[in-house]
C-alpha cells in the first residue's frame, strides 16, 4: 500500500535552499524535469536529469542536493554519501545537505560521521530543531542517554511552543523504530499533552496520524484494547494517505475486516483516485477476495495505468491455483526490473507449486536467478570470531514472522524456550511489521532482540558483526520480508537457512540448509546450493504450546459417509492435485471432500474450484467448502475429516502436522525434492509408511484402501496423538538438543576449514 512518509523522510522532500539563479536555460529545464520525476518517484530518471543540469551548470547547488537525494532513494548509499561529500565541499553552508548526510550515515551504521554531520548542521542554523533531534536519536541508539536527553531538550527549545508536539511525536516514532516501545509511549504522551495544553486547532488528519502512532505503540506493548481504541479514533481521518496508512496498520495487526472497511471509505471519499481503487484491490487480494480484487484493479486502471498491475495479476493467479501463469508473470517482471527485483523471489516461490517443472529445473531456476547476489560478497576469512570449537555460540535469527498462526512462529517458539543459553546465545534480528502476544513471547525467549525492519543491508550487516554472530540463521527464504541479499553478500562466518522455505534458496554464501534424510535423501545433494545438515528424525517438530482438545472419535465416525479433507491454501491445489483427488473420489464413490482455505470465503473461488472438479466428473454436492476461522476453531474442524489428502508437488507442512495431531492420517506422495517430500518425512517419522505413495496410482490405491476399512481407520484415529507423542520426531526436548548439535556441527566444520586454510 502507499503510505505517508515518516517525519525523517519529510525532511528530504523536494526543497531548495537557494533560488536557481544564473543558470543556462538547458540547466533550468533539466532541473525542472528532474523535480517532476522526483515527485513521481522516478528516481533514476530524476537522477539523470539533475546530472544533466549539473553538466550545464556545475555550481547549481539545488541540483547537486537533489541528485544526492535520488541516490539515497535508489539505495546507492555509498554513491549518495560521495555525492553529499562533493556537494558539501562546494557548498559547505547547506543545512539540508548536512542534515541528510547525517541521516544517510546513520542508515549506513556510521554513527560518528552522522553525529559530525548533525553538528555541522546545528552550527549553521542553531535555531532549527531537526538536526538537534536527529542527534538525540543517534545518541539514544548508542546508549548515551544523558547526552541524548540534553540534545532532546535543546530541540524542544529550538522548536518553540508551536512545534513542541512535533518534536515529541518524532522522537516517539524514532524510539518505536528502534523497538523501545515504553519510551516511545512516554514521548507520545508528551506530544498529546502539549497539544491539549496549548489547545491549538489541529487538522483532523494530523490527529488521526498521531492516534495511529499511539495505537501502534500500544499494540507493540501488548495493550490491545488501547490500541484498538486509538485506531478507532484515527478513523476520523479523511485524507487518502492517512486512510491508507490506517488500513495498512490494521492489516498488520490482523484486523482485516477493519482495514477493508477503511479502504472502502477511502474509495467513497476519493472515487476518482486510481490509488484508492488500487489500494482496495491490493487489500482484497491479500485477504483472498480474488474476483473483487480484479474488479477494483480494473477500476484503478480505467483511471490511470498501474505499474503494479502485472504483479497483482501474478499474485491472483498464484492464489487461484495457476502457479505456472504466476511464474511466467513474475519472471517477466524480474527480467524487466533487473537483478535487484524482488520479483525473482516471487518467481522462485511460484516454481515450487508448478506441476510442469522437474526438481532439477526448479533447482536450476533458483541458482540462475540468485547468482548475482553473491557478487562482491565478503570473504569468510575476513571475520575474526574466536574459532574455539566448544565455546558458547552466538546465533542470529533473521525473521519477520514471529506472530500468531505463522508456521515459523508455531515451530520455533518451543525451540526457543528450550535452547540451552549456556551453549547458544540467540539474537533475533526482527524484520517484520506484525506484532502480537507471540511476538512479545519470542522477545522474552531470546537473549537479545533487535528491531531491524527499517534497516538496510549495510546497517544490519554492521550490527550483526558488532554482535559477534557466529551463525546467522535465515528463517524466511524467498517469502515476504526476506533478506536474501544480506546473506548473499555474507554477514556472518557461517550462514544457514531453515524452516521458512521448503527447499534450496539458490543464494550464494548460504552455507547450510537444515533438512532430514527423507526431504533431502542421500544422492539429492545436486538439488541444493547449500550443504545439507540433516536432523536425525524429521526436519520439523510439531509441539504446540496451545492445548487443542483431541476429538472423541466414537463409533459414529466409522458409520458416517467418509470425508476426505484438505486445509491447504489454494495455491497448492494445482491441476495435478485436483485430478488426483478426483480419481480418489471416483474410487470411493460414497465419499465427499472437505476443502478449507482462506480463499473459500470468496464465492468466486468456490465456484472456480467446483467447476474444476466438475470437469473431472465430480458432482458439486460431493464438495464442502469452508473459509477461515480462528486457529483453535480450525483445529477442532479436523474432527469432521476422516482422511486428509496431501497436495502435490507442494506438500502440506503445518497443515499435515496439525491434521496428524488432531487424529487425521494423511495420504501423501513422495516426490523428488524437499517441498514434495515433506509429507513422506512426517508419515515415515510417525511410523505410517504404508500411507506414503510413490506414484499417482499408489496414491489413489492407498486412499481407497484406507477408506474401505473403517474400523481399522477408527482405531488408528483414536490413538494417533499418543502414537506421535511416543515417536522421537515429536519429542521437542530431544529435537531441541538435536538442533543445538546441528548448530555445533556447522561451527565445527567452519573452525576445521579455517584451521586447514
Amino acid at each position: 500500500m502507499n503510505t505517508p512518509q515518516s517525519p525523517e523522510s519529510k525532511s528530504t522532500d523536494v526543497q531548495t535552499d537557494n533560488d536557481v539563479r544564473e543558470v543556462s536555460a538547458a540547466a533550468a529545464q533539466a532541473f525542472n524535469r528532474g523535480n517532476a520525476h522526483f515527485k513521481a518517484g522516478q528516481w533514476s530518471q530524476a537522477c539523470a536529469a539533475f546530472e544533466a543540469a549539473l553538466k550545464e551548470t556545475p555550481q547549481m547547488e539545488p541540483a547537486a542536493l537533489q541528485r544526492a537525494r535520488c541516490l539515497v532513494m535508489l539505495g546507492e548509499h555509498q554513491a549518495a554519501r560521495d555525492g553529499f561529500a562533493q556537494m558539501l565541499k562546494a557548498f559547505p553552508g547547506n543545512y539540508s545537505a548536512w542534515l541528510e548526510a547525517g541521516h544517510l550515515c546513520r542508515q549506513m551504521g556510521v554513527h560518528q560521521q552522522a553525529l559530525a554531520s548533525y553538528s555541522r548542521a546545528i552550527a549553521l542554523e542553531p535555531q532549527r530543531f531537526e538536526a538537534r533531534l536527529s542527534m538525540a536519536r543517534v545518541l539514544e541508539d548508542q546508549g548515551h542517554m544523558e547526552a541524548a536527553a540534553a540534545e532532546y531538550h535543546r530541540a524542544l527549545s529550538a522548536a518553540g511552543a508551536e512545534k513542541n508536539h512535533q518534536v515529541h511525536w518524532r522522537m516517539a516514532k524514532y524510539r518505536l523504530e528502534r523497538g523501545d516501545a515504553p519510551r516511545a509511549l512516554e514521548a507520545m504522551r508528551q506530544a498529546l499533552l502539549v497539544m491539549r495544553l496549548h489547545k491549538e486547532p489541529q487538522d483532523e488528519n494530523e490527529r488521526a496520524e498521531m492516534q495511529m502512532d499511539l495505537g501502534d505503540i500500544f499494540m507493540r506493548l501488548g495493550m490491545t484494547e488501547d490500541g484498538h481504541r486509538a485506531f478507532e479514533r484515527a478513523s476520523v481521518g479523511t485524507s487518502e494517505a492517512t486512510l491508507v496508512r490506517l488500513a495498512d496498520l490494521s492489516f498488520r495487526y490482523n484486523l482485516w475486516q477493519e482495514a477493508q472497511a477503511v479502504l472502502r471509505r477511502n474509495v467513497e471519499l476519493h472515487p476518482d483516485s486510481d490509488l484508492a481503487h488500487w489500494n482496495l484491490a491490493h487489500s482484497l487480494a491479500e485477504s483472498w477476495h480474488m474476483q473483487e480484487a480484479l474488479e477494483s484493479l480494473a477500476k484503478a486502471e480505467a483511471i490511470a495505468p498501474q505499474p503494479g498491475a502485472k504483479s497483482m495479476r501474478a499474485s491472483v493467479a498464484g492464489r487461484s491455483g495457476d502457479a505456472d501463469m504466476a511464474l511466467t508473470l513474475y519472471k517477466a517482471l524480474a527480467d524487466e526490473e533487473g537483478p535487484g527485483s524482488k520479483m525473482h523471489s516471487s518467481a522462485a516461490m511460484s516454481s515450487l507449486y508448478s506441476d510442469k517443472l522437474s526438481p532439477q529445473e526448479v533447482a536450476d531456476l533458483h541458482r540462475e536467478m540468485f547468482a548475482h547476489l553473491g557478487q562482491n560478497a565478503r570473504a569468510v576469512s575476513s571475520f575474526k570470531n574466536d574459532k574455539s570449537p566448544d565455546r558458547p555460540l552466538r546465533v542470529g535469527l533473521v525473521s519477520a514472522d514471529f506472530h500468531h498462526q505463522h508456521p515459523v512462529n508455531i515451530f520455533m517458539q518451543p525451540v526457543l524456550a528450550r535452547l540451552d543459553r549456556r551453549a547458544v546465545e540467540v539474537t533475533m534480528y526482527f524484520t517484520g511489521v506484525s506484532y502480537d502476544e507471540q511476538t512479545q513471547l519470542a522477545k522474552r525467549r531470546v537473549a537479545r532482540w533487535v528491531e531491524a525492519t527499517s534497516w538496510n543491508d549495510s546497517q544490519l550487516s554492521r550490527r550483526i558483526e558488532e554482535d559477534g554472530i557466529d551463525i546467522l540463521l535465515d528463517l524466511s527464504g524467498h517469502t515476504s520480508m526476506q533478506r536474501m541479499s544480506l546473506l548473499g553478500h555474507r554477514a556472518a562466518p557461517v550462514q544457514a537457512t531453515f524452516l521458512g522455505y521448503p527447499g534450496s534458496t539458490g543464494v550464494p554464501n548460504i552455507d547450510w540448509l537444515i533438512a532430514d534424510k527423507v526431504v533431502a535423501p542421500e544422492g539429492s545433494e545436486g538439488l541444493f546450493s547449500e550443504r545439507l545438515m540433516r536432523l536425525p528424525h524429521s526436519v520439523f517438530c510439531f509441539a504446540p504450546e496451545t492445548d487443542y482438545p483431541y476429538p472423541d472419535y466414537g463409533q459414529a465416525h466409522a458409520q458416517r459417509p467418509l470425508t476426505f479433507g484438505s486445509f491447504n491454501n489454494v495455491p497448492k491445489l494445482t491441476p495435478h492435485t485436483v485430478k488426483l483427488w478426483a480419481a480418489v473420489l471416483h474410487e470411493v464413490p460414497d465419499s465427499r471432500l472437505l476443502l478449507k482455505a482462506p480463499s473459500f470465503k470468496d464465492e468466486g473461488a468456490i465456484e472456480a474450484f467446483a467447476q474444476r472438479f466438475q470437469a473431472e466428473g465430480i458432482a458439486r454436492e460431493r464438495l464442502v467448502f469452508r473459509g477461515p476461522v480462528g486457529l483453535t476453531d480450525m483445529m477442532a474442524e479436523y474432527a469432521d475429516v476422516d482422511i486428509a489428502l496431501d497436495t502435490v508437488p507442494y506438500n502440506g507442512g503445518t497443515t499435515s502436522l496439525q491434521a496428524l495431531w488432531m487424529g487425521v492420517p494423511v495420504v501423501v506422495k513422495a516426490g523428488g525434492n524437499f517441498v514434495s517430500r515433506m509429507g513422506a518425512s512426517f508419515m515415515s517419522a510417525a511410523g505410517l509408511n504404508d500411507w506414503v505413495a510413490e506414484t499417482d496410482a499408489d496414491y489413489v490405491r492407498i486412499a481407497a484402501s484406507m477408506a474401505r476399512d473403517r474400523q481399522a481407520l477408527l482405531t488408528l484415529k483414536r490413538g494417533l496423538r499418543e502414537r506421535l507423542q511416543a515417536a522421537p520426531a515429536w519429542d521437542i526436548d530431544q529435537y531441541s538438543r538435536d538442533f543445538e548439535a546441528a548448530l555445533r556441527q556447522m561451527w565445527l566444520a567452519h573452525a576445521e576449514f579455517a584451521m586447514l586454510g
